[in-house]
């Protein structure tokens, strides 16, 4: 397959993406435009990238900050970018600095990184940055988030000890295969629901992000505000071997 074919479909399956949004938020009875379709990029050139942007979208995401710093400065600077994996403080400083335009970062899970990054962002003297609160939904000790019980806590924090970060809502990844169990999902409801009782937060203040190319469609119907989105639109992950 040539590669001006290959950028072809990654904007047809963009917009097939967007079509089935569309439906999944109209049956669960509100309005698209209240779920946010951020585009994962991860692993593919920033070529698909400007071709799904060239399709009309602008929320795009990455997992590493190696990645994301080198694609976003190739690539229009109106583009909303998220950062979704685990974040590590010895990258904190090259994320924000690298990318200006970094519109949140949806992966944090403890009071020490919400700190770093509130203290980056303050030294560089960028503005509040969104914030989401990864939850671990699953019970999985191999994925990363906050524990439920831990939630209330977590989130206070940002919102108090953290002016310079804007909380935003809450985050989950789900099982270790990417899709998620409608338990999961009814997880990361509730504890929205405990943290907007306990912290006075309208809901609707409070975003949830869930739902992945496995899942997204159930993900909306269960009040997802925010899917991540990235083999379906982009294709299959290309993991380079590391000696190349």
């Amino acid at each position: 397959m040539s590669a001006p074919a290959v950028e072809g479909a990654a904007a047809a399956a963009f917009r097939s993406v967007l079509a089935r949004v569309h439906q999944a938020a109209e049956r669960s009875g509100r309005s698209p435009e209240q779920v946010r379709v951020v585009a994962v990029s991860k692993t593919k050139p920033e070529s698909l990238v400007r071709q799904v942007y060239d399709a009309g979208h602008r929320f795009f995401g990455e997992n590493y900050v190696q990645e994301i710093v080198e694609k976003a400065p190739q690539l229009p600077v109106d583009i909303e970018w998220h950062f979704i994996g685990n974040l590590q403080r010895n990258k904190v400083k090259s994320l924000l600095a690298g990318v200006p335009n970094l519109h949140m970062i949806e992966s944090v899970d403890d009071e020490k990184i919400a700190n770093h990054v509130d203290r980056v962002v303050a030294n560089l003297g960028r503005k509040p940055l969104k914030v989401l609160v990864q939850v671990n939904t699953s019970g999985e000790e191999s994925k990363f988030g906050v524990d439920p019980s831990g939630c209330v806590n977590l989130v206070r924090h940002v919102k108090l000890g953290c002016p310079n970060l804007i909380f935003s809502g809450l985050m989950t990844i789900g099982m270790l295969d990417y899709s998620s169990t409608p338990e999961n999902f009814k997880t990361l409801s509730n504890c929205r629901a405990e943290v907007c009782k306990e912290l006075e937060i309208p809901e609707e203040q409070c975003e949830l992000s869930m739902g992945m190319s496995a899942d997204f469609e159930q993900a909306i119907e269960m009040g997802s505000t925010n899917v991540r989105i990235g083999s379906t639109i982009f294709g299959a992950r290309e993991y380079k071997k590391k000696d190349k």
